[in-house]
């Protein structure tokens, strides 16, 4: 597409290509750049233009993926969602109903508002207290989603056990594109939930009453055969002498769960991952509808569909923006290339340094174009 686009977009000053000999001759300039056609002329002065439009629609589609990226966060923070998380994703929750671990979420659900760098994320300190958690010069992080969630009585049989959970969309999981490993950033984040619960869970030195936190990473990068889910744990091991009866180390996990946002992938074996793909897959709104109302048991709430209906829609802008701003780039990549080869035949038949920069050529597109005649011979 972008080629054909690229040759109707008339960039005709370039056509001269059959006249360079008569230009070293007896032709003139303009004959050979084809500035003799007023349509030619005019379309080299559509570099601004076009450079421009390229800036509002990569601003457009930047507005529109941080919106669907936005819409997503909210998605997951559903309690329909969440229930469902929790149970296949939490084992202290896999034998509780959907319906319990509903009722046990609190209405406390927090979606991006919630800061996770230290001295930050325990708001609900009280006044006066220690501030030495506080870190200087570290840039703000804030926590996807975060909320709490309890375990009752009927599923422990002891008292309500309260959980601080983190939940976080996360697009690549790739080293090289973040610049870090994904498990580092997971620890940071369940160290964070950890210390911040000083003074809000807990007071002095009364540690035994640090509640349980668990960071659930959703994965959205999984290859076509990569869907699964992975803990990481705190691990204690004798190395020497007799094992002691500690207490339990499961203060902290770190739950990832790989999910595939390609086409035509088959469906998951795991009832988790296969709800979440369907969620956030690019079908069609009652496609969607219908199979998280039938195959998994979802209530499609207004809310929950209006997410689903904008998440659909802002998928479709990012996709048009994205199209339009490839046909643009290529197009440009046309002219900029034809624009050097324009050089190159002038500098071929003879012109002259003044003569090129005189009919609108840049220094650099000189010197680029001699630097490729010269590795070229």
């Amino acid at each position: 597409m972008c080629d054909s686009m690229i040759q109707s977009a008339g960039f005709r000053v370039f056509h001269a290509i059959d006249i360079i000999k008569q230009f070293k001759y007896n032709g003139s300039m303009e004959q050979v750049l084809g500035l003799d056609n007023p349509a030619a002329a005019a379309d080299t002065g559509k570099d601004k233009d076009m450079a421009e439009t390229n800036i509002a629609q990569s601003v457009d589609a930047v507005n529109a993926a941080a919106s669907y990226d936005a819409n997503i966060k909210f998605l997951l923070a559903d309690k329909q969602v969440l229930a469902r998380i929790l149970k296949y994703a939490v084992r202290e929750f896999g034998d509780m109903e959907l319906e319990d671990i509903m009722a046990g979420i609190g209405s406390d659900i927090e979606v991006g508002t919630k800061p996770v760098d230290a001295g930050l994320s325990n708001t609900g300190r009280i006044s006066g207290a220690n501030t030495e958690d506080n870190i200087p010069g570290e840039g703000k992080i804030f926590y996807d989603i975060r909320f709490t969630a309890y375990l009752g009585m009927r599923c422990h049989g002891k008292r309500e056990i309260k959980f601080l959970v983190n939940v976080e969309a996360q697009k690549s999981t790739d080293p090289n594109k973040l610049g870090y490993h994904l498990e580092n950033r997971i620890l940071f984040y369940l160290a964070r939930m950890i210390s911040a619960q000083k003074q809000t869970e807990f007071y002095h030195s009364d540690y035994d009453s640090l509640k349980p936190v668990r960071s659930i990473w959703i994965c959205l990068d999984g290859s076509e055969d990569g869907d699964c889910i992975e803990e990481i744990n705190l691990d204690r091991r004798t190395v020497f002498g007799a094992k002691t009866g500690a207490s339990s180390m499961d203060l902290m996990r770190g739950i990832i769960i790989r999910v595939r946002t390609g086409e035509n992938i088959k469906r998951s074996r795991n009832m988790l991952i296969a709800m979440l793909e369907s969620l956030l897959s690019r079908m069609g709104v009652e496609e969607k509808k219908r199979i998280l109302a039938s195959e998994y048991g979802m209530v499609m709430t207004m809310e929950l569909e209006g997410r689903m209906r904008t998440m659909c829609n802002l998928s479709q802008v990012i996709e048009e923006r994205s199209m339009e701003q490839g046909i643009k780039q290529g197009i440009q990549q046309g002219v900029e290339k034809e624009r050097l080869n324009a050089v190159k035949r002038m500098l071929k038949a003879g012109a002259t340094k003044e003569q090129i920069v005189s009919y609108g050529y840049t220094e650099e597109e000189l010197i680029h174009a001699e630097d490729s005649l010269y590795v070229s011979v």
